[in-house]
């Protein structure tokens, strides 16, 4: 499924958030640029989203095919105890999703992560190399 980037554009905060990993069919995909977790976000590239249940079925199906699919390539990157998936929007009203590896000795174990305290930004050398591995991990 290749979606319409016409009008599409990321959110500020998203794209001030995180770090660009690549493009999959719907959505573009992004890594939360928190080292305390593997945290995916995937952004469907159609303008003017905010709720999953705005999306034409088609694009649903797809996004949560990407959604499993991200959460299988951070099993196997980062064996987690848990991968959390979540569809907020409360700060940001663009649709988008996320995809948390999680473990049991993580910083916010075994709450959410949001609002676990501050992030910690990646090490540029340790993002580009999740970037990469992620990236590799889901042909992107």
């Amino acid at each position: 499924m290749s979606a319409p980037a016409t009008g599409f554009v990321l959110h500020a905060r998203l794209a001030a958030d995180s770090v660009a990993v690549g493009l999959l069919a719907l959505s573009e995909l992004r890594l939360m640029n928190d080292a305390r977790f593997p945290w995916l976000i995937l952004v469907p590239r159609i303008a003017d989203i905010s709720d999953y249940t705005a999306l034409p079925a088609r694009a649903q199906a797809a996004l949560w095919d990407e959604i499993g699919r991200c959460a299988q390539a951070l099993k196997a990157l980062y064996a987690p105890t848990r991968v959390n998936i979540g569809l907020l929007g409360n700060l940001v009203p663009q649709l988008h999703a996320h995809v948390v590896a999680r473990f049991d000795h993580d910083a916010a174990w075994p709450g959410p992560v949001w609002g676990s305290g501050p992030a910690v930004a990646y090490d540029p050398s340790a993002a580009t190399a999740c970037v990469r591995a992620i990236g590799r991990a889901l042909d992107c």
